[in-house]
């Protein structure tokens, strides 16, 4: 049975942030715990300042949630897995509020932010088949209708983004996002993105922490991420590029500078314009185009008290995309130039992005891709 759930309490870290209230279809608020203001930070910087305010998003991007929140929801395999979940329970996605697709979230999704009361079952600790997940995986693309347990996937794939199917997995202490191939990927994919991510590193990048889980179906190996999001039995809150300028991953419409921009006005770490430049590179010269606003996100640092670049991840080449989501001082298709030009329109340092475009080049091209 789901529940009509029209207010929740958002957590982070079992402290109450705020509270999220549908007031009308079209209409959602949010206003922060008064302790939250008093000991608490900014979990969205630019729309949701600590303030004692009541906020309602009117933009229809996220259908009245902020994109603090909307982060939290699942997007491609991890909608899929929710819309069959909830076929399966007789009930409509389409047909359900944002509010209670959070509680369909619970503790489960991406970043620090947890919704209660949740309407669903955490995830458990124990050890799972690989292969045989693959295999159920496999079921749900195919859509052959073949008998799985479609609870456990869900358990552990539906809060995912992206169109590769995923799963969350907690190994011990760690917790990690394991991938599986998707129906236009070679079965090859997990250690093409597990390269593409070590070649990342050697180009200096912040890259997340990698691994190949072994496969017999994938010989190859599995591509797995250690999250970043979890450290130990505590949360990192998390936000996406997107969510920070309220707009959908969806539409194509950032620009590298908006990315700079936003270094500039809320990170901590001065470091992060050059961190930014690294990434641009790296993605241009390996053509690695799915470079959008929602592959790109800030962790809020509680030591630094404030925002910074999270670990790079989604990184992998796409020759299947003609142009970059995300385009180079208006180029989707950009050269070296449009990079330079980006360093110049910025005033970065020209010597350190010159030296930054040679590495790169140097590391790709001594690499036998």
């Amino acid at each position: 049975m789901i529940n009509n759930v029209t207010k929740i309490v958002v957590k982070h870290n079992n402290i109450i942030v705020g509270y999220l209230a549908e007031l009308s279809e079209t209409a959602i608020a949010f206003q922060y715990d008064s302790s939250w203001l008093e000991d608490g930070f900014s979990i969205s910087p630019f729309s949701l300042p600590l303030s004692n305010k009541v906020f309602y998003n009117s933009k229809p991007v996220f259908n009245g949630l902020f994109g603090v929140f909307h982060d939290s929801m699942p997007d491609g395999w991890g909608e899929i897995l929710l819309r069959r979940f909830l076929a399966k329970k007789g009930f409509d996605y389409d047909g359900l509020s944002p509010i209670v697709k959070l509680t369909l979230i619970g503790e489960n999704g991406l970043g620090g932010l947890i919704y209660e009361p949740s309407q669903t079952t955490r995830n458990p600790k124990e050890e799972y088949d690989l292969d045989a997940l693959a295999i159920d995986i496999e079921t749900v693309l195919s859509e052959s209708g073949a008998e799985i347990d479609l609870d456990m996937l869900f358990r552990l794939g539906g809060s995912s983004g992206g169109a590769r199917p995923k799963v969350h997995l907690q190994i011990g202490s760690e917790h990690w996002i394991v991938k599986f191939p998707c129906v236009i990927d070679k079965p090859s994919i997990g250690i093409e993105e597990f390269t593409a991510n070590n070649l990342a590193s050697k180009c200096g990048i912040n890259v997340n922490t990698s691994r190949l889980f072994p496969s017999k179906i994938y010989p190859s190996g599995l591509f797995g991420a250690k999250r970043f999001d979890r450290t130990s039995n505590k949360r990192a809150h998390v936000i996406s590029l997107s969510a920070i300028l309220e707009t959908s991953h969806r539409i194509p419409n950032l620009d590298y500078i908006h990315l700079f921009q936003v270094i500039d006005k809320i990170s901590i770490d001065k470091g992060d314009s050059l961190e930014a430049f690294r990434r641009m590179c790296f993605n241009v010269f390996y053509g690695n185009k799915d470079d959008h606003g929602k592959n790109v996100s800030f962790i809020y640092d509680t030591d630094l008290k404030g925002y910074r670049l999270s670990p790079a991840y989604d990184i992998t080449r796409t020759p299947y995309k003609r142009e970059h989501e995300m385009t180079v001082f208006g180029k989707g298709m950009p050269t070296e130039n449009d990079i330079f030009a980006v360093a110049k329109y910025l005033k970065l340092p020209l010597k350190a992005c010159k030296d930054i475009v040679e590495k790169t080049k140097q590391v790709l091209t001594s690499e036998d891709l």
